[in-house]
């Protein structure tokens, strides 16, 4: 993969955006611009879980000045990530279209624990190395995420549905601020935390580590005020409680340290801060420079490194699934070469240059469904890369890889639709007949074969001695010939009606 000298993550968060671009050195980043913007689009998520278009002006408004920035970089050094307000948003589809063409390159909407891992690689990059184990918490603006990890690796990810805008528009309304409303966003936090508490309180961790803007914004408060020293403990945090509740009003508060974009959200913020150290029993949490964005950083340059965190979740997949190794490759070996001779011979169609990606990935996962069940197994498969937590991939990339996987064999017609382009196409051709010509899981000599897909033509020729010494495969042929046929697409195998007919006379006779 090439290298490049710039990187450039923008992460759409809940409450804010961030642009951070940087200059690539070794395995290091440094940072040369950064742009923020208080967008707070998760206020704009009503209670039908539609962003209203307010909220979508202000966000593509600033993606359209993130995108001038971002001007003239190659678009594989450019990484969109989207959190949980586009996980959760019913138009977030709708919407995603106008902000990519407002940013000018894709946007990927990841899940809560990729998250949490992005979080972790960015925040551990920007503490001294240690083998001690490590508590980072990110409280966002939909979102709070958990992670137990040492040095660059996480070890424990979790994300609960709860986040500074999300808990101070419900409990806070208009900045409003009583005791009984802070016990009850204290309370909700407290019980949305249970779940985790096992696996995060004291004694799973050494140290304690807050990241992103609410940790940053109270340990800042705190220091300024005079509450705590730079840290965020639970005393602290109690005296900027009472103060806050004694004000009564966000809008009529003082206190050294509040941006004004902060005012709105601290009150949820500090609810779920408040939960987190008395429920993990944190005494003391110091506030880390890294977040998010330096993960996505980080997580780019290792791609290009060849230490794509999405090759490792799959060969981790591979062994927690017993994936038969030496059939995967196998399987993988000739689809390559399937696609590479469809793509040449489609010289005027657009290319996907993560084909290959897809091809690698699919061939490996293609029967990871097998350990549930044999029957059906592309369903099994499907359904588990389409609904687990796979580090490194993103909502989209795994809705891809699935439905590649779940084309592979048998109907067609019930996935097609899913399958937006001719691209993705070539892989499921390419796929399919390398599984088809494998069926017997056993290294075989492959036929010469040429192969060439047109409009809605499909053109396979093979060494038609081979075909009369396979008989399965000529009827496993047939069948797929009739697959594509119901899609509208002509599949032509030259000779191949002669030799089942060769057959059957060898048969008879």
């Amino acid at each position: 993969m090439a290298e490049y000298s710039t990187l450039a993550a923008v992460d759409l968060g809940t409450n804010s955006f961030h642009c951070q671009i940087a200059r690539v050195v070794g395995d290091q980043i440094y940072p040369l611009d950064a742009l923020r913007e208080s967008v707070r689009l998760g206020a704009g998520l009503g209670k039908d879980k539609r962003l209203d278009e307010i909220s979508q002006e202000r966000a593509l408004d600033c993606l359209m000045r993130f995108g001038e920035r971002l001007r003239g970089l190659d678009r594989h050094t450019v990484r969109a990530v989207g959190t949980n307000t586009l996980r959760v948003a019913k138009n977030a589809a709708a919407f995603l279209k106008k902000a990519e063409t407002a940013l000018g390159f894709p946007i990927e909407v990841v899940a809560g624990r990729e998250e949490a891992r992005l979080i972790y690689l960015g925040v551990s990059h920007s503490l001294p190395a240690s083998k001690e184990k490590r508590l980072v918490v990110d409280i966002g603006g939909g979102s709070t995420e958990f992670i137990i990890g040492a040095n660059y690796k996480p070890q424990k990810l979790d994300s609960l549905f709860m986040g500074c805008v999300s808990y101070s528009l419900r409990y806070f309304p208009d900045g409003k601020i009583t005791k009984s409303a802070m016990k009850q966003a204290e309370l909700a936090a407290r019980t949305e935390l249970q779940p985790a508490v096992a696996g995060f309180a004291r004694g799973n961790w050494q140290h304690a580590v807050g990241s992103s803007g609410t940790a940053r914004a109270l340990a800042d408060i705190l220091q300024l005020n005079g509450f705590e020293d730079g840290r965020i403990t639970p005393a602290g945090i109690d005296r900027l409680r009472t103060c806050m509740i004694k004000a009564g009003d966000m809008n009529r508060i003082e206190l050294a340290g509040l941006r004004p974009d902060r005012v709105p959200v601290l009150p949820g913020g500090l609810a779920i801060m408040n939960a987190v150290l008395s429920e993990l029993a944190v005494d003391s949490m110091t506030v880390a420079g890294g977040s998010m964005r330096q993960g996505i950083l980080y997580d780019m340059l290792g791609r290009f490194h060849h230490k794509d965190m999405r090759d490792v979740t799959v060969s981790q997949f591979m062994q927690r699934y017993h994936v038969d190794a030496l059939q995967a490759r196998r399987v993988g070996a000739l689809a390559f070469i399937l696609h590479g001779k469809l793509s040449e011979a489609a010289k005027s169609d657009a290319t996907d240059e993560n084909a290959p990606l897809y091809i690698a990935w699919a061939a490996k996962l293609h029967e990871i469904g097998i350990s549930v069940a044999y029957s059906g197994y592309h369903k099994h498969s499907a359904y588990i890369i389409n609904h687990a937590d796979m580090p490194g991939f993103s909502r989209a990339e795994q809705t891809r890889l699935s439905q590649i996987v779940l084309a592979h064999r048998r109907s067609l017609k019930k996935v097609f639709d899913r399958i937006e382009d001719h691209i993705d196409l070539k892989t499921v051709l390419a796929l399919r007949l390398a599984a088809l010509f494998y069926r017997g899981r056993a290294d075989i000599t492959q036929p010469p074969l040429q192969a060439r897909l047109q409009d809605r033509k499909i053109r396979l020729a093979l060494d038609l001695d081979w075909l009369v010494r396979n008989p399965l495969t000529v009827t496993a042929l047939r069948d797929e010939i009739r697959e594509w046929d119901k899609l509208g697409f002509e599949l032509k195998i030259p000779g191949l009606d002669d030799v089942e007919t060769g057959a059957e006379l060898a048969l008879a006779n």
